[in-house]
């Protein structure tokens, strides 16, 4: 039984965590080494846990971080790409010209635009792009913040080509690979269900996000506090959150997690962009905002709607196709699809047998398709960097393929790539603390280490984590996974990032169901919707779309309106998660 004063020891990371980023609203970069040293402090301190192989897993850590930072360059350069070729541009006018009824802008825009772009780029891009485009065609600052954060939120969970899956899920479970071996899976395996049971949270629960939405600008932003205007779309706002639900449930099932995202948005788009020219779904009369005149002050900023201010580089770009303006994002698709479907391709840039081997005093470097670093520096722990099976190696052939396809000069593609290479300095310093720190907890217990690692006597057979996860579990017994979902949302409101959210507590909510003998993909994957949903209220990420549009300073309302969804998606979420693990599939792993 551990008592309290270890119980908060080692919840201390945390606990610091969340004073200095929500308490102190201290920037990442700040606070996040602060928080590593403390795991460090108590890992030395308290489980006993010898430098060396603290700095081993703080390592892990770094290798981890590099991975998802590789991603997140090659989304970036993707986008910014486009933005430079004005490819991106001819996306939003095909968007924008369907309708001028905001209600169908939202739908189009917030909902379908903001989730391929949080599909494809991921970390706070969606609604740091959407808002500003929707400013530009006239939406107050706030209502543009509002709509593009609700909008995406689907999608997070399988942003930047499936990163949070792909290295948020399967990095921390790396641990428990003896346990999920007898459940029959591999790691890598066992992500792809967990992905799967995600995606069936959210197309039971988040088709509704066109509705919530069009509803929460129309009540707040509209003439009159009312939702009359959002229930004359509502035919229109739930074709358009099926036709999403339907292709990307089936991709996180049937393909892989780098797809949902992708997928449910560029089919759900094409369809109901068809219909809606096809005159079918449109409202009968047209949907606008109260005269400017009447605007509260806090609704705009610095930067006036619909004025030359607004910097989104829209220029006469119609002479463009839309067909040649997605295709980058198509070939993406197809090489993605290509690279983990046949098994000849997929087996070689995976091979960790093509390349060379260093032995050094360090441990063991892999160089070739993996890039490996085995033995840590003789702990045993290692880990590796996949470079050329990650999605952000494919993200960068598509950004070069395009540069003659759109006809790209030089200097347009320094511009895009200097762009995105200055969107990671923050990410770097705060990405490779929360995840070094993040793995010095997940690796402190006995069984994920060599007992002769250790020093003093305060040693735990269970890693700080675990031991916050089982703590969890005997307080909250039975009803456990109808809170799980909150749990994730609180470390994305922490840190800003879904990632971050599993790679913190994927293992915390495997032990926990494991505590408690429920089904761990089920449980696992409420975590990663949870940490899809706290984007929401994210601090990182409404800053972010907020400066975007030259409202900084209106955190708190935005956030304190967020809570509503927030509120919808967790309670809902927990209703499908019990029903789920003690009714309809008890006996799933």
């Amino acid at each position: 039984m551990v008592s309290a004063v270890e119980l908060l020891l080692a919840a201390a990371p945390l606990i610091i965590t969340a004073v200095l980023l929500v308490g102190l609203l201290w920037p990442a970069t700040r606070a996040m080494p602060i928080a590593w040293i403390a795991a460090l402090a108590v890992g030395f301190f308290v489980w006993g846990n010898d430098p060396t192989w603290l700095a081993g897993a703080s390592i892990v850590g770094v290798i981890t971080a590099l991975e998802i930072l590789f991603i997140v360059f090659g989304a970036l350069v993707l986008l910014y790409t486009l933005m430079q070729a004005g490819a991106f541009d001819r996306i939003n006018q095909g968007f924008a010209a369907v309708s001028d009824d905001r209600r169908v802008q939202i739908v189009l825009l917030a909902f379908f635009l903001a989730t391929f772009i949080e599909g494809a780029a991921g970390f706070g891009t969606p609604a740091a792009v959407v808002a500003p485009l929707l400013l530009a065609l006239g939406f107050p600052a706030l209502a543009a913040v509002i709509a593009a954060l609700i909008g995406h939120i689907i999608a997070v969970t399988y942003g930047a080509v499936g990163t949070p899956i792909i290295v948020g899920i399967e990095s921390p479970l790396d641990v428990y690979e003896a346990d999920i071996a007898e459940g029959g899976f591999t790691v890598v395996e066992y992500s792809q269900e967990v992905a799967a049971w995600a995606a069936t949270y959210h197309a039971l629960v988040g088709f509704l996000m066109p509705l919530f939405a069009v509803s929460m600008v129309v009540y707040f932003f509209g003439e009159e506090r009312t939702l009359e205007p959002a229930l004359k779309v509502w035919p229109l706002c739930l074709f358009a959150g099926v036709v999403f639900a339907v292709p990307y449930w089936a991709a996180a099932w049937f393909i892989t997690a780098e797809f949902p995202s992708l997928i449910g948005s560029m089919v759900g788009g094409a369809i109901t962009v068809a219909v809606l020219q096809a005159g079918y779904l449109l409202p009968d009369d047209e949907w606008d905002f109260p005269p400017r005149e009447e605007w509260p002050s806090y609704w705009v900023g610095t930067i006036e709607p619909g004025g030359d201010e607004v910097d989104t580089a829209i220029d006469d770009t119609e002479s463009m196709s839309l067909l040649k303006a997605w295709s980058p994002y198509i070939l993406l698709v197809l090489l993605l699809v290509v690279t983990r479907i046949q098994e000849d391709i997929s087996g070689f840039i995976t091979d960790p047998e093509l390349g060379v081997t260093l032995d050094t005093a360090i441990g063991e470097f892999g160089i070739g398709v993996l890039l490996q670093w085995n033995d840590i520096l003789g702990t045993g722990l290692e880990n590796d960097i996949s470079w050329v099976n990650v999605p952000g190696f494919w993200l960068l052939i598509s950004a070069v393929i395009a540069i003659p396809l759109f006809g790209m000069g030089g200097r347009q593609v320094r511009d895009a790539w200097a762009e995105a290479g200055q969107k990671l300095i923050s990410p770097l310093i705060a990405l490779v603390f929360v995840i070094a720190m993040v793995q010095v907890m997940i690796n402190s217990g006995l069984p994920a280490a060599d007992p002769d690692s250790y020093v003093g006597t305060a040693v735990f057979e269970n890693s700080m984590i675990e031991v916050l996860a089982i703590a969890t579990a005997n307080a909250t017994g039975a009803i456990f996974p109808g809170i799980a979902a909150l749990i994730g949302a609180l470390g994305a409101a922490m840190t800003g990032s879904n990632t971050v959210s599993n790679i913190t507590f994927a293992g915390f909510q495997f032990t926990a169901a494991q505590e408690l003998g429920l089904p761990t993909q089920i449980v696992v994957g409420t975590q990663a919707v949870g940490g899809a949903i706290g984007n929401l209220v994210a601090i990182h990420n409404v800053v972010a779309a907020l400066a975007t549009v030259g409202l900084v300073g209106q955190e708190g309302r935005v956030m304190r309106l967020n809570l509503i969804p927030l509120f919808y998606y967790a309670v809902f979420v927990g209703f499908w998660a019990l029903l789920f693990s003690y009714v309809l599939f008890p006996g799933v792993f």
